[in-house]
């Protein structure tokens, strides 16, 4: 048997050694990994060729169990008030406690890299105990050359096991679930849930954490590039259309999730794609459909038929069902994974209220003032205990990965931004002609046609009318687009009934931006929406 541990070079010593695990199973291939997960039962074959796996009780992520060791490094740079805090000696303690646990366990691991610049790459070692986790980490980060594995030297070290149960009293947490972050030693241990996702938005927050310092801006965001060299960023939660809009065939695909801007550009975080697949057809998205057909995709909780087919519409185990897959399976995604500055930054929201209109220009002051803020609603699924859409302010696009203050990422947006001239779009991939339970979902066809006239220029040149409630300016007429659906006002049945919902969306903007006042200059606070007179 291998014996392993991992390091930490500014320790100068080991800080763990999995000597007991019965057998380390290192850098297997996509074949292997379905061998494995098949003899022991973790997953199935789907007719199409891809591997499924259920994850149990945890459907989605649980962010309320994710803890930081709050130590010197962190003490003073870590955003408290988001994250949880444990102590050195709890985490040490969790450690051990992790080490006895896999005595006589047989793991995976494997050797990836969060990051394709190569100049702000993480060397991340994950080790499992579940055969599909070790495909999906594989599906999901940048995989070294034969040459770099010979020589890999891991710098962060995520350690995942679902069998283990946390104890609150022992280990500093709420649950048997925990998400444990030392950034001091780059060390992510995962305990109590089998959701795959944990894994990568573990090194998104690590990568969070660690570029701000480089003046390297981390984003919760999808990103494609046109022939011209035009990148587009797209901001956004889980469920917002990250994966989906940026899947265009016209398109180059950088990457569906997370990126980082630096000086010379954008580049991907992954080497993968996560996609919701919950109503996925072929006809609406037929990218992503042509993934979950193949050898080496992971479908996440997909319910099969008799024939062992998903069926995409069943979401009796969760609305959150997935499909991991390497990038290279979209036939236009980018070979290295890095593109050019950003022409165009898209905000997409999903707005449960049906308030907003489809597209909206915003200014540099109305961009930064809607990065904070993040308005968007919480998918059915995306997280443990979300069953219907809830409106939510996620600042940053991406508060639960984000262990610095806002502010720190506001300010390098707002400096990116300016610098290189980029125009922001605010798009509503949320609820039109009334809110979620009275209106539908923005139909997609619209929304592509509003995306290709932003991202061709040719939007710019419209006529624009000034929104009553956001300040924004909003399109009155966009070829092929439905001219009413431009104006949400006019897709609802009851118009004063409209004017109470803007308003009270506009008091929640209001209240939510109050914790920023202090940390913004007075054109961004002025960007925001404006509370009218109860008599006007």
């Amino acid at each position: 048997m291998r014996e392993f541990g991992f390091r930490n070079s500014e320790l100068g010593r080991e800080t763990l050694t999995l000597k007991d695990a019965q057998s380390v199973y290192w850098n297997l291939t996509e074949a292997e990994l379905y061998e494995q997960s098949i003899a022991r039962n973790e997953a199935k074959m789907a007719a199409g060729g891809a591997l499924v796996a259920l994850t149990g009780e945890h459907t989605g992520r649980s962010p309320k169990d994710k803890f930081v060791v709050k130590d010197a490094t962190t003490k003073d740079s870590v955003w408290w008030d988001n994250c949880g805090a444990i102590t050195p000696e709890q985490f040490d303690c969790l450690l051990a406690d992790v080490q006895q646990h896999v005595d006589g366990k047989e793991l995976f691991a494997q050797d990836l890299y969060g990051g394709a610049d190569s100049q702000n790459r993480l060397a991340v070692r994950v080790i499992n105990e579940f055969a599909w986790h070790s495909l999906f980490i594989r599906n999901m980060l940048l995989r070294p050359t034969r040459d770099e594995l010979s020589s890999f030297s891991e710098e962060m070290t995520v350690i995942d096991l679902p069998s283990f149960k946390a104890d609150p009293a022992r280990h500093g947490c709420r649950s048997e679930t925990l998400i444990a972050c030392d950034f001091t030693r780059k060390i992510v241990i995962i305990v109590g849930t089998s959701y795959a996702g944990e894994m990568k938005k573990s090194v998104f927050t690590m990568l969070n954490f660690l570029l701000p310092e480089s003046r390297v801006m981390p984003m919760h965001c999808s990103a494609n590039v046109g022939d011209k060299g035009d990148t587009a960023v797209f901001f956004g939660l889980s469920g917002t259309g990250k994966t989906t809009l940026s899947a265009d065939p016209s398109r180059t695909l950088v990457g569906d999730d997370e990126h980082g801007w630096s000086e010379d550009g954008v580049f991907n975080f992954e080497g993968g794609c996560y996609a919701k697949t919950i109503r996925l057809s072929q006809e609406a998205e037929p990218e992503i459909y042509a993934t979950t057909q193949r050898f080496g995709t992971v479908l996440e909780n997909v319910v099969l038929d008799e024939q062992r087919r998903p069926d995409f519409d069943d979401g009796s185990l969760t609305e959150n069902t997935r499909c991991a897959y390497p990038i290279h399976f979209i036939p236009n995604a980018s070979e290295t994974g890095k593109a050019p500055h950003p022409k165009n930054i898209i905000m997409l929201t999903a707005d449960a209220f049906g308030v907003l209109p489809p597209i909206a220009k915003l200014t540099g002051a109305q961009a930064m003032y809607h990065f904070l803020s993040g308005y968007t609603a919480k998918v059915a699924g995306t997280e443990k205990g979300v069953v219907e859409p809830q409106a939510t302010f996620s600042t940053c696009f991406g508060a639960p990965f984000m262990p610095r203050h806002p502010s720190v990422y506001g300010a390098l947006l707002k400096e990116l931004i300016e610098k290189h001239n980029v125009d922001c779009w605010l798009v509503n991939t949320g609820w039109t002609g009334g809110a979620y339970g009275t209106g539908h979902r923005m139909p997609i066809k619209e929304t592509r046609a509003l995306l290709a006239a932003a991202l061709d220029g040719s939007l710019k040149g419209a006529q624009f009318r000034l929104d009553e409630n956001f300040g924004f300016e909003v399109p009155t007429s966009v070829h092929d687009v439905d001219t009413r659906i431009l104006d949400p006002k006019t897709t609802w049945d009851d118009s004063a009934a409209y004017d109470a919902q803007a308003q009270k969306l506009v008091s929640m903007f209001a209240d939510n931006f109050q914790s920023f006042e202090a940390y913004v200059d007075g054109e961004t606070l002025e960007a925001g929406p404006a509370l009218r007179d109860a008599a006007e």
